[in-house]
């Protein structure tokens, strides 16, 4: 006979075992190989990368006693040096043969890959592509270098020197010689008309398809409403020789997002937006919460400029899919490559497939830091790439495995996301 105690505790325990069950069930952990061998065909767009340009310049700073090198700062176990899962890329993109990370083999690896660069030349870059399934990329960057032109390599320049007329340093200085703008204008009015607008339409014209904001690294996502007259006193004061306060500084760069954005959006440009996680061990991840970004995404004079919010606001990826409801909005989950395992990233990809699908863009993030030589944008790319198609195959056999789609949808969504989202939302031919 069982106890009153007993039956008082039985819904407890039964809504314990269910947490401990659900993320089991939920977590697909083996992928349809028939599903795999699919979306490992798809030719992807990666939307956001930091893709190198042709030149053995960076070898000079590679130590050939250390091929493996070291991140700057303690980074996630699987953007360490000794992460076994470099081992694939190698092999992918070198043939390399050992499950060595040590010793002379991986020096030995080290040689061929400069050998590569000298003997590919401004081929370098699109073969890593090549290898990696990635028929287009999307490089954030200055301006692309060799071995980028043509269709593969697209460009998106950063924006951020334009909303800080003040404080843009010589980035700012650069692109005001670009639109012969001499001197800087004495007012708000003449700045955005002779400086931003012009910057703007150049960059639609030599080939860009976005502009990248990085502004979470330096403040809050929370671009406010400011009136012209408001930004244009702050600006005339600056012009003057006045500092601001840091509310008026904040104000100005305010109303010049907003004004870029629109902008961006008159010419055909879509707005990237870093969200969530960023480099360093001391960035602030409050400061890039998209939800931060929800009054300027709604805002009337906005709705006509695509935006897209990069790395999916990983850690807030939750409140990313919900602003993937707004019709202007998409995001990438470039980052979360290496943030997150593929089993990891899966969990995400299944939320936003079962909200968004349309929204969803793959991204690699791929980037180099100069002293991880064997770790560095090739091989991130490759890398990268095959996460996010290990990941989306974990999702889309999950939802057909609980009847929430057929295999030819879940094959349709894959197409989506890793390359006809991205070809809808840039006009990509």
């Amino acid at each position: 006979m069982v106890s009153s105690n007993v039956k008082r505790l039985l819904p407890l325990w039964g809504a314990v075992l269910c947490l401990l069950i659900t993320p089991c069930l939920y977590a697909q952990s083996v992928a349809d190989p028939g599903l795999m061998a699919e979306i490992a065909r798809i030719k992807a767009v990666d939307n956001h990368c930091h893709c190198g340009p042709a030149g053995v310049e960076r070898a000079a700073k590679w130590r050939a006693d250390d091929p493996l090198g070291a991140p700057p700062y303690p980074a996630v176990v699987r953007l360490r040096v000794d992460n076994p899962e470099w081992l694939r890329a190698w092999r992918a993109l070198y043939g390399y043969q050992s499950g060595d990370m040590s010793g002379p083999r991986v020096r030995g690896l080290f040689e061929t890959k400069l050998r590569l660069l000298r003997e590919d030349g401004e081929h370098w870059p699109a073969l890593v592509l090549d290898r990696a399934g990635v028929e287009t990329a999307l490089v954030n960057a200055d301006e692309l270098g060799p071995g980028q032109a043509g269709t593969r390599f697209r460009w998106v320049p950063f924006a951020d020197p334009l909303i800080r007329p003040y404080n843009g340093g010589e980035r700012l200085h650069r692109l005001m010689q670009k639109v012969q703008a001499g001197t800087r204008p004495s007012t708000l009015a003449a700045y955005t008309t002779v400086v931003v607008t012009p910057t703007l339409e150049r960059w639609r014209r030599d080939g860009a398809v976005a502009v990248k904001f990085l502004a979470a690294y330096r403040r809050a996502l929370d671009f406010a409403a400011v009136p012209e007259a408001d930004a244009a006193r702050i600006y005339e004061q600056q012009a003057c020789g006045e500092k601001p306060s840091p509310a008026g500084e904040k104000a100005l760069e305010d109303y010049l997002f907003r004004y870029v954005a629109r902008e961006a959006g008159r010419v055909g440009l879509v707005v990237h937006i870093h969200t969530g996680n960023g480099n360093g061990p001391y960035f602030n991840n409050g400061n890039a919460n998209p939800e931060l970004l929800e009054p300027a995404l709604g805002d009337p004079a906005l709705q006509g400029t695509k935006f897209v919010l990069l790395h999916g606001g990983w850690p807030y990826h939750k409140v990313a899919m919900a602003m993937m409801d707004k019709p202007n909005t998409y995001a990438d989950f470039s980052a979360q490559t290496f943030y997150l395992s593929a089993r990891a990233l899966s969990e995400v990809l299944r939320d936003w497939l079962e909200w968004q699908p349309e929204k969803v863009l793959f991204g690699s993030d791929a980037y180099s830091d100069e002293n991880t030589p064997l770790a560095d944008w090739e091989e991130k790319e490759w890398l990268m790439t095959t996460t996010a198609r290990e990941a989306l195959a974990l999702a889309l056999t999950g939802m057909m495995r609980d009847g929430e789609i057929t295999r030819p949808r879940a094959i349709e969504i894959a197409r989506m996301v890793l390359r006809e989202n991205a070809i809808k939302l840039y006009h990509l031919k």
